[in-house]
């Protein structure tokens, strides 16, 4: 991809994402990512009603008058955008690829962050860490983010959650809100989520294709595995192999929706065939009527 191209398939996410921002989650980002807590904002003279807990006595001591201590909300907050760039990303039956859907996410949530004043980072990984980008603010800083999920060529093609978690977990020392996008075809990770979700508000974001449930009866056909390239041939005409595909993948998603549940990690679920600013904004009002 030439950086013409690049410019200009950075400017139609920016345009398609900030758009949607600005109509769709107008006010729920702010709504639902709260600040870390209350800080020190300065001390003013005691008026009536005041909580007396609030009071500074140092201050007061050297005034010989009560003084209290003026809190405010700490706004500003560190988002990390964890995305999974393994092969099986580059697969999709509709009219985007799993990775494709997974930059546009990216970008819808990033563009929130900012809108908030909030820092945005991003860490993509493989079977190995491809690239990390530290947290900062503004534009430009999003749209080198965009910029980055649409141009990264790996160099790795398989998947490692437990990897990029435990780095996540490395670089990240304050407490921050992390959207892990993946379509989570992995296993091993069970132990780093729930240490680091004591710790920080994760959040997954599930991107999966339907068509990966399910076989079509087409005969016998040659598959590849995206990830470790090994071929293999499968009748599809069998019936019983064609439900026992369906089980199995259903119980696996099944099995990733409980470890949230366990790990308090709240899940959004995008289908690539379907919208995905439902779900999103589905998940800001459930986490909103939480609060």
């Amino acid at each position: 991809m030439d950086t013409r191209e690049l410019l200009k398939k950075v400017r139609l996410i920016e345009i398609k994402t900030r758009g949607m921002v600005n109509q769709v989650f107008s006010g729920e980002y702010h709504s639902v990512f709260k600040g870390r807590g209350m800080e020190f904002s300065e001390v003013r003279e005691y008026q009536f009603g005041d909580d007396i807990r609030t009071i500074d006595w140092n201050v007061s001591a050297r005034f010989d008058h009560p003084f209290v201590k003026v809190f405010e909300e700490e706004r500003e907050l560190t988002v990390m955008l964890v995305v999974d760039f393994s092969r099986s990303g580059s697969f999709g039956t509709a009219r985007q690829l799993k990775n494709e859907i997974a930059a546009e996410i990216c970008a819808v949530l990033a563009f929130s962050a900012i809108k908030n004043n909030d820092k945005v980072g991003l860490i993509m990984f493989t079977d190995r860490i491809e690239k990390f980008v530290p947290p900062k603010k503004g534009r430009a800083h999003i749209l080198r983010i965009v910029r980055e999920l649409i141009s990264l060529q790996p160099n790795g093609t398989g998947t490692n959650i437990k990897e990029a978690l435990e780095y996540f977990n490395h670089v990240n020392k304050k407490r921050c809100i992390a959207f892990v996008i993946s379509d989570f075809i992995d296993d091993g990770y069970d132990q780093i989520l729930r240490i680091i979700s004591k710790k920080h508000d994760i959040i997954a974001v599930e991107v999966f294709d339907p068509r990966e449930e399910e076989l079509p009866n087409v005969g016998l056909v040659k598959m590849r595995d995206a990830e470790t390239g090994e071929p293999r041939w499968i009748d599809t005409g069998d019936a019983r192999l064609r439900t026992g595909f369906r089980a199995y993948w259903r119980n696996r998603r099944a099995e990733r929706k409980q470890l949230f549940l366990r790990s308090k990690v709240d899940a959004i679920s995008i289908r690539i065939d379907k919208p995905y600013i439902k779900p999103i904004v589905d998940f800001f009002k459930l986490r909103e009527s939480r609060l």
